[in-house]
């Protein structure tokens, strides 16, 4: 398939078969692999995951800030370029999901659950330890909301963005799988269909099973905190079990349900949760302080997002931005291919420019607003009220940095109750979500597969990670993962330069499609000879000063004469040195349409010798000339040369006629 061919005339893309066989028995295999690795020797394991870690941010630190940097770049030039028009999509596509719920499964897949652990606990840590400078003051504070708006705001949803994209354009647009392989068809054709596109698929299986097993590992150990803070229940591996037997069964009742049913509504209730404890956090705090940092707090993230961005410690070198912000480029890389894909999923029939602020700007944003109220709120609890307590209790124990926090609030119970309805949800999306993925991954993009394959892979998830919280062997894995964001960071890279030349071609196609041709006048069975015979010719200036005076001349005179007779003054105007003939008419207080025909030169293709008698003088010439229409806004770049005088008026009509729906428009 090429890149260059469309869906056309059809609403769905074609899917392949509902299993890949290759794919799901070689990561169900490699995943087993891994899995007993991480158990039986878990510390085995961990020293040598911790370790090429280490060696990765060591050696490739600054390689992981200048991705991260020219993805967020990138991401944006092509929502404010000329690229932004075109869809996801066929060009009669629209939406699948409305924005409320399309925003709400963005906001859940992409790092729900991680504002409900950090919101509180990254601000207070970075306050109370910043990379530089002294801890527990103003600047401190300052700083750490700061750093926190940076880990979490646009570089994070940039990566999710531009892997999203990748994938939507190609497969809505192009025909290709919904799968992680098609991110590089600009680069090996259709080898994405061999092994080498099996085993980018495996890679990100494996990515997206461990990535979210290990999530839900760590997950439960905030949630048995946190029941263990407010109820009471022991803290123990048994509890966990159960809390992860728990949400898998609600996240494969919701992946068996579907997309529209399970996880869009989930998705909806979630976001409806987090708007609800965000506005009585933020009635119940100090409302005023609330919004006067959180707009502070935005100034100062856009104001050095650029140093920031770049900033790799070279000169005062700390171990704090391998602990934080490499850790995180890491983290939102190597989970980029599950949610990226689920983002794809959502986003068929929108353009890019709505993808790209909708997924830019709309989530983080929220986000942004959340680890102000949250994290604003609890450094001014410590600093300012003296709860120094609370700094000790996170210091100590993250996971119960929510939890404590609510405590401190009016309501407290049924501010936690909501909390930890929403961890509980958080955990089921993410990981119906990511059953989602895998099991599109292993079926060739189709998410319309047996109910077996989704409980299959929901189970599979859960299982991993109760094997792993049993055996130790949680840290490993995860490290693992982050590592392996490094090989994909560089297939990212490629693959985004690929994105750029098909979408270059692309607007190639659209311009090709809009370009103005000579009408058909279905007149003569000879007509189409004759267009055919104008088209291959390549006129002198003398050619097309001559078909200005005999032809558009009396066209623009003959539709000169009938808007007269409408109440229109007109004019028609010719530049004896330039030959422009050009039509005015005047429209009172609103803008004038003009019509303007201009003689324009270009050199002569190369295949023109071969048409023309050796002796002719016009094959010395290496220039011809084209009768190129110009509005007021500027050239058109089509050519009328050859058109019959019905041809021009008829075309001086069309754009009039735009013209006038222009001015509605403008009046509207």
């Amino acid at each position: 398939m090429s890149v260059n061919q469309e869906v056309a005339g059809t609403d769905e893309v074609s899917s392949p078969g509902t299993l890949n066989k290759q794919v799901f028995w070689g990561s169900a295999l490699i995943l087993l692999a891994l899995v007993v690795y991480a158990s039986v020797w878990p510390e085995a394991a961990a020293e040598q995951f911790a370790r090429l870690q280490t060696s990765v941010v060591t050696n490739a630190g600054w390689f992981y800030v200048l991705t991260v940097a020219m993805i967020l770049l990138f991401v944006a030039f092509l929502g404010l370029s000329r690229y932004g028009d075109i869809k996801l999509g066929p060009d009669h596509a629209e939406p699948a999901y409305q924005n409320t719920s399309w925003f709400a499964m963005l906001f859940s897949a992409g790092m729900g659950i991680g504002l409900m652990f950090f919101g509180v606990a990254e601000p207070v840590m970075h306050f109370m330890s910043p990379p530089l400078g002294e801890s527990g003051t103003v600047e401190a504070a300052k700083e750490a909301m700061k750093l926190t708006f940076f880990h979490w705001g646009l570089h994070a949803w940039s990566i999710y963005a531009i892997v999203a994209l990748i994938l939507a354009f190609f497969a809505y647009r192009h025909g290709l799988p919904l799968t992680l392989r098609s991110a590089l068809y600009p680069l090996i054709g259709d080898k994405i269909y061999g092994p080498i596109g099996n085993a980018v698929d495996i890679f990100a299986i494996i990515g997206t099973v461990c990535g979210v097993a290990t999530s839900l590992g760590f997950g439960v150990l905030q949630l048995n905190a946190g029941l263990n803070h407010l109820f009471g229940i022991d803290v123990n591996t048994t509890t966990q079990v159960f809390l992860i037997i728990g949400v898998t069964a609600l996240a494969t009742i919701s992946v068996v349900s579907g997309l529209d049913k399970g996880i869009r509504i989930l998705s909806e209730l979630n976001l409806g949760l987090a708007f609800g404890l965000l506005v009585l956090v933020l009635i119940l705090g100090p409302t005023v302080m609330l919004l006067q940092t959180f707009v502070q707090n935005t100034g100062a993230y856009l104001s050095e997002i650029v140093s920031k961005t770049f900033n790799l410690y070279a000169y005062d070198p700390t171990d704090w931005l391998g602990g934080w912000t490499l850790l995180y480029w890491g983290w939102w890389l190597s989970w980029s291919p599950f949610v990226g894909l689920f983002i794809a999923r959502i986003s068929r029939g929108r353009t890019i420019r709505q993808f790209v602020t909708g997924v830019l700007f709309v989530p983080a944003g929220f986000t942004l607003a959340w680890m102000t109220v949250f994290g604003n709120s609890a450094i001014d609890l410590i600093f300012n009220q003296g709860l120094t307590e609370l700094g000790d209790i996170i210091s100590k124990d993250s996971s119960l940095a929510l939890f404590v926090f609510l405590e401190q609030y009016p309501f407290s119970s049924i501010l936690s109750a909501i909390a930890m309805l929403m961890v509980v949800v958080f955990f089921v999306t993410s990981a119906d979500s990511g059953s989602l993925v895998v099991d599109m991954l292993a079926s060739g993009g189709n998410d319309k597969t047996p109910v077996w394959q989704r409980i299959f892979w929901a189970a599979s998830i859960g299982i991993v990670a109760i094997v792993l919280l049993l055996a130790g062997g949680l840290s490993a894995l995860q490290t693992a993962v982050i590592a392996s964001a490094l090989p994909f960071a560089v297939v990212l890279m490629i693959a985004s330069y690929g994105l750029l030349q098909a979408l270059q071609v692309d607007l190639h196609k659209r311009r090709s499609r809009q370009a103005y041709l000579a009408p058909v006048t279905g007149g003569k069975t000879n007509d189409w000879q004759r267009r055919l015979r104008n088209t291959m010719q390549f006129p002198r200036r003398g050619h097309v000063n001559r078909f200005i005076d005999e032809v558009v001349a009396p066209a623009m005179e003959d539709f000169q004469l009938e808007i007269q007779k409408q109440g229109v003054e007109a004019d028609v105007i010719l530049d004896e040195e330039t030959h422009r003939i050009r039509l005015e008419a005047r429209m009172g207080s609103e803008i004038d349409f003009e019509y303007e025909v201009r003689p324009r030169a270009y050199l002569r293709p190369a295949f023109y010798g071969s048409m023309s008698s050796a002796g002719n003088e016009e094959e010395e010439e290496s220039k011809y000339f084209r009768a190129e229409v110009h509005l007021r806004e500027g050239g058109q770049d089509y050519d009328v040369m050859g058109w019959s005088r019905d041809q021009i008026v008829g075309d001086i009509l069309d754009q009039y006629e735009k013209h006038l729906y222009f001015l509605h428009m403008v009046r509207e």
